[in-house]
């Protein structure tokens, strides 16, 4: 009888000095600030991210050239809509998208005018695997004008994702979004635009409106 008190004894308080086992992995929220499985981002907050330093956004006319055009400023702004437990999906409208400081070596371009993302707001979604999926919004088709100078003047052209959709990679090793040849389709203008424009950029850090750096769990 003594033995199997003491036991009882010994049991009982190891289950109130031990800490309880949470299950805070499969608690956190897919967006977290801090670090991961930091603080959760909460629905309708603003994330911002410049290009990653050192970096260039880029809309060549083949996957693997390097002939189109090049902005050295870049930047995307979106709202959280929803950020669910981990892992999930965090939906997010991607609201405003600017390129700036651009220029082409495309033959008889002589400069770059401005590059204009049309039809926001985006749907985007971003996965607990770090897949980021950027989709048309209510206003129509992911859509890029670009107005470029040239011997022949002023020429617009209009470019459409060629998939519907566009697809990146987040990373939390530098709360990064990378899209790489993302292809594009010109639906109007001058035959001084190439066909096709496969764009490249890495923005980093996504952050909230503090500064706080976004993680993806």
């Amino acid at each position: 009888m003594r033995t199997r008190t003491l036991l009882t004894l010994t049991a009982a308080l190891a289950a109130f000095t031990l800490p309880a086992i949470s299950p805070a992995s499969a608690a956190d929220n897919v967006l977290t600030t801090g670090s991961a499985g930091g603080d959760a981002v909460a629905d309708g907050a603003t994330l911002t991210a410049p290009l990653a330093s050192g970096t260039t956004a880029t809309l060549y006319s083949s996957a693997t050239g390097t002939t189109g055009i090049t902005c050295t400023t870049s930047q995307f702004t979106a709202t959280v809509d929803s950020n669910p437990a981990a892992p999930g999906t965090a939906s997010e409208s991607l609201t405003g998208h600017t390129f700036s400081n651009c220029t082409s070596n495309n033959v008889g371009v002589l400069g770059v005018t401005s590059v204009t993302v049309n039809n926001l707001a985006y749907t985007t979604t971003v996965a607990s695997d770090g897949t980021v999926t950027v989709a048309p919004g209510s206003a129509g088709a992911i859509q890029t004008t670009v107005v470029l100078r040239t011997l022949l003047g002023s020429v617009t052209c209009v470019y459409q994702a060629t998939n519907g959709s566009l697809t990146g990679a987040a990373s939390n090793t530098d709360n990064s979004i990378q899209f790489a040849n993302q292809q594009f389709t010109r639906t109007s203008g001058s035959s001084l635009c190439p066909s096709s424009g496969f764009w490249t950029a890495k923005y980093a850090p996504v952050a909230t409106s503090d500064g706080a750096a976004v993680f993806v769990n």
